[in-house]
């Protein structure tokens, strides 16, 4: 029972050691040495480090004990008085095994237990193709590629303290000395890409890392699965380019046409353009410093024809429809039916689309198209099919506005959206306003409807001006009533001069 009892102690001594006493704020987030205490507890390759710090517990005849260990430079671990570890090269679990048993051997049922409780933090050094030499501080799981930090943060990025490669940082040349003297060389490209863990090593204390300067830097683009830029090893030139890096062509490649840009000891400042086939791929052409290679797709031979007018580009698909005309270029392919283009391409066409009066132009040929049984009957086949360079033309539909009444110049004006009734008094010179007062106006819509000034204006609504002023109206019948009174003066007096009413 005493035995069990000191058992349980000796658990509970550990996880508080491991896991001390913490408040529900301070658990979240994990800080970084528990975090990192779990992930080296979880790993089988974690190895002992100078700076770790473990717990060794076991019971003694009855007593536990509880012995604190910190491995120094030298990696020479004493367990308790029972006996010395060379922890130089082991792994935690190794270290943990031997401990143990060394223990047990001493102390049999004394339920020894050896538990990393802080794993070590270090310095290593990095130098060479750098924005500047540096030390940085790591741990013992971090490996080469995360303290250099390539897949996190783009290179040369301005500002980003753990980014300190150049344009010219090699990441297939990179040596590490240890503190023991020894360099090996490592390619991460070569993890990177077909995850080689032995070319990205964990790092160790005091390790110098010189990152040394690129040799050969291509580009390529075009169809190839992989385009981008890519540093390439001595003696690898086009076939490795294509093959090895840029994981191979596509299938709608056209390596008959390959081009080449050289800028370096090129002929001209912009560069000199050369010309290769699948024949330059199979002898491996060599390639220069900053070589830029594009290989073209089969697509790009496919003919096009244009569409221009009254049709929506793709840039303003998603937005409102626009009264400016397009030019848009379209591929298509050998033995296309102008309804089965029209048809796939609906969505080009709006409100002010005149596709009954569209027109086709080819070459001095003028060819009246209308689209309209093409757009709504799927099984309407046009007698004309797609040719190269034709160009199909959408005219706007055309509206109007009828201004009458009391303005300076009554007529039909065209209609423009979102414009209200006084745009197109304006357009008819304004109001008379010896004839008008106060503006007053009708307004009908194209079924007769009256429409309230505050009412969008419509396609082929008519807006007549009011005749309502009243020196208008006197004017028109004043000159009628002086006459009509002029003539009734005249007949009175000579009918006073004559004598009638006497």
């Amino acid at each position: 029972m005493k035995r069990s009892l000191c058992l349980v102690t000796i658990f509970l001594t550990i996880l508080s050691t491991v896991f001390p006493q913490t408040t529900q704020e301070e658990l979240t987030p994990i800080d970084t040495i528990t975090q990192n205490t779990l992930l080296a507890l979880s790993s089988p390759d974690y190895r002992v480090t100078a700076g770790d710090i473990y717990t060794l517990a076991y019971a003694a005849g009855g007593t536990p004990v509880t012995y604190r260990i910190i491995v120094d430079s030298t990696y020479r671990i004493q367990i308790s008085n029972l006996g010395l570890i060379n922890a130089a090269g082991k792994t935690y679990r190794q270290l943990k095994t031997e401990a143990e048993a060394i223990v047990s051997n001493n102390y049999p049922l004394s339920g020894a237990q050896l538990v990393l409780t802080q794993p070590a933090s270090f310095r290593v050094y990095l130098t060479g193709e750098v924005s500047a030499t540096a030390i940085r501080q790591t741990w013992a799981l971090d490996r080469l590629s995360s303290l250099l930090d390539l897949a996190a943060v783009p290179r040369n990025t301005p500002g980003t303290a753990l980014n300190i490669l150049t344009a010219y940082s090699s990441i297939r040349d990179i040596t590490i000395t240890s503190s023991s003297g020894q360099t090996k060389t490592y390619d991460l490209f070569q993890a990177q890409r077909n995850g080689d863990l032995k070319e990205d090593p964990y790092l160790r204390p005091g390790d110098i890392i010189k990152i040394n300067r690129i040799d050969q830097v291509v580009t390529i683009t075009g169809s190839v699965e992989r385009p981008g830029t890519y540093q390439l090893m001595p003696g690898e030139n086009l076939a490795e380019l294509i093959t090895k890096y840029a994981s191979n062509v596509t299938p709608t490649a056209d390596p008959s046409r390959i081009e080449l840009v050289r800028h370096v000891e090129s002929e001209t400042d912009s560069g000199d353009k050369v010309y290769l086939s699948e024949q330059d791929i199979g002898n491996n052409y060599p390639l220069q410093h900053l070589d830029a290679i594009t290989i073209p797709s089969i697509i790009d031979l496919i003919p096009v024809m244009f569409v221009e007018g009254a049709v929506r580009g793709e840039e303003s698909l998603e937005t409102a429809e626009s009264n400016a005309a397009n030019r848009l270029t379209i591929r298509f392919n050998q033995g296309e039916n102008y309804a089965s283009l029209v048809q796939r391409n609906r969505r080009w066409f709006t409100a002010i689309s005149d596709t009954q009066n569209a027109y086709l132009l080819r070459g001095a040929e003028r060819i009246p198209l209308n689209l309209n049984p093409m757009l709504y009957d799927s099984s309407y086949r046009s007698q004309y099919f797609v040719e190269r360079n034709d160009t199909l033309i959408i005219p706007f539909r055309q509206y109007f506005v009828t201004v009458a009444g009391a303005v300076i110049n009554p007529g039909r004006y065209p209609y423009i959206p979102d414009r209200e009734w006084d745009y197109y008094v304006a357009l008819a010179g304004g109001f008379v306003k010896e004839r008008n007062t106060r503006e007053v106006v009708t307004i009908k819509d194209i079924s007769g409807k009256e429409m309230k000034k505050s009412d969008p204006i419509t396609p082929e609504t008519t807006i007549t001006a009011k005749t309502n002023a009243f020196l208008y109206y006197f004017g028109q019948v004043g000159p009628v009533v002086t006459t009509v009174l002029g003539l009734a003066t005249t007949v009175l007096s000579i009918l006073a001069v004559t004598g009638v009413f006497n």
